[in-house]
């Protein structure tokens, strides 16, 4: 099955399943009548002022960030060399099917990617990647055979290509989290189990043997250690503000699972007075799983922050206090794992659910596997029942639902949780006012409407249909 059958497949199925909903989504949605084409988003972002677990837009409009992203989305990744191209249309049509609005765009630092690192995922053979930011042009070959990368000069397709596509998806109305580095290969892929020692550092333009400026950071890429390699991260750092700086669906992410925390927090402030004196300020991130763990992440200077497995953040995702807005991510808790009932428990914990989709197999997982299909789909469920919300009064409330699983604004507005389904205990003591209620079914997104109830004390409710289900409460 190749990109566009799979994209057809998955195309088809999601229509069908978003064919039966009502309510949630206003009228009936079928294969054959399209969706309304989605606005372009507004922005830049800002972390919210009455409720920093979420961001909001140049209207004052908080936003639930959530969506799907995948590896090769910016680099080419494949077998052959130079690799296949990715067509990025084709996968924003995909997000736009299921109603998705944030990606984070891959960044990748070195030439290869061995999947042997990546175990149950690993296809066993070695990955190409390209284009990276700079120039090979020589003299002299590096390990790989081709001319050696000259760090003085940008590889102008790459930014080229970093514009286009940063610009494409706010036009579909999807921000996106611009990868500065990536941590992994260096950090957790570069000697593990099953493949060449240091394969990650033997493909990194700073190696000594790969590049003509006298660069040798000595596999402590990600780090203060080497002054001649951090001028030239700068510089890069500086190009990628130049680049998209005047895009408002820009989001900034310092690096995927890596650098230590010195540098990590060197990056956030010299993009941070980089942009200062440019006309517009994006949110910069720091994601889990690399060298920080939650408590450093919280006291650096990003806006944003991905905890990680490690932070206690898996399968039951505590609830978020706000210091900073979390972009609860899969490739940080599971690498690609996840599930349709982990959507709904970290998005009424305060969180924004991310998911490191497999897509179409090309990089990692198999080219088409149903499993992953729920979970894209609630995204876009919560996507679209959190426009209807004012989340800026939307806080956790563990103590409202007998499921602990509520997002409420007491007295106005709830939406809880129910893992098993059946029956869940609410407590609407707040306010004595009527109550609308609404049963939102997690598999199709259909919304079933009940009677509305009188507030004042707790009430018992039980979904009308078997599973899990998400109950929401709306001051009538």
């Amino acid at each position: 099955m190749n990109r566009r059958q799979f994209l057809a497949r998955t195309g088809q199925a999601t229509a069908l399943a978003l064919g039966a909903s009502s309510g949630l989504f206003g009228s009936r949605i079928s294969a054959q009548q399209p969706t309304a084409p989605p606005q372009p988003t507004s922005g830049p972002l800002r972390v919210s002022a009455r409720n920093p677990r979420y961001f909001c837009d140049a209207n004052g409009r908080e936003l639930l960030l959530a969506g799907s992203h995948t590896w090769n989305t910016l680099v080419d990744m494949g077998r052959s060399d130079p690799p296949e191209a990715f067509d990025f249309d084709a996968y924003l049509d995909f997000l736009g099917r299921y109603g998705h609005n944030f990606i984070r765009l891959w960044a990748w630092d070195s030439t290869t990617w061995d999947t042997r690192a990546n175990g149950r995922l690993g296809k066993d053979f070695i990955h190409h990647a390209a284009p990276l930011p700079w120039l090979r042009t020589g003299p002299d070959e590096a390990l790989d055979g081709k001319p050696k990368f000259d760090l003085k000069q940008f590889n102008p397709a790459y930014f080229e290509r970093l514009r286009q596509r940063v610009s494409a998806a706010g036009r579909r109305g999807i921000y996106v989290s611009v990868m500065l580095f990536e941590g992994w290969g260096m950090f957790h892929g570069n000697r593990r189990r099953g493949t060449k020692d240091a394969w990650a550092w033997r493909s990194h333009p700073f190696h000594p043997d790969n590049n003509c400026s006298g660069i040798d950071a000595g596999e402590k890429v990600h780090s203060r250690a080497h002054p001649a390699v951090s001028a030239i991260q700068a510089a890069y750092i500086r190009k990628v503000v130049d680049t998209v700086n005047d895009l408002d669906n820009v989001l900034y992410e310092v690096i995927n699972e890596g650098g230590e925390k010195e540098w990590d927090w060197w990056v956030a402030e010299t993009l941070r007075q980089y942009e200062r004196t440019q006309p517009h300020q994006h949110p910069i991130g720091i994601t889990g799983h690399g060298a920080e763990r939650l408590e450093s992440m919280l006291a650096s200077p990003a806006d944003w922050i991905s905890p990680g497995s490690q932070d206690g953040y898996r399968d039951d995702p505590p609830a978020w206090d706000g210091k900073k807005v979390s972009l609860l991510d899969t490739d940080h808790v599971w690498g690609v794992g996840g599930n349709g009932a982990w959507v709904w428990k970290s998005f009424t914990r305060g969180h924004n659910p991310l998911f490191m989709d497999p897509y179409d197999g090309a990089v990692l997982g198999n080219r088409f596997d149903p499993q992953w299909d729920p979970i894209r789909r609630n995204l876009g469920h919560a996507i679209r029942l959190a426009r209807r919300l004012d989340l800026a009064a939307m806080v956790p409330h563990d103590d409202l639902a007998s499921t602990k699983y509520c997002l409420a604004e007491p007295g106005k507005a709830y939406v809880v949780y129910i893992p098993s389904g059946g029956k869940v205990k609410v407590s609407l003591g707040q306010a004595k006012n009527r109550f609308a209620l609404e049963w939102i079914h997690p598999s199709s997104g259909k919304a079933v409407a009940a009677d509305a109830v009188t507030g004042g004390a707790d009430h018992e409710f039980t979904a009308p249909f078997d599973g899990d289900a998400v109950l929401y409460l709306s001051r009538a």
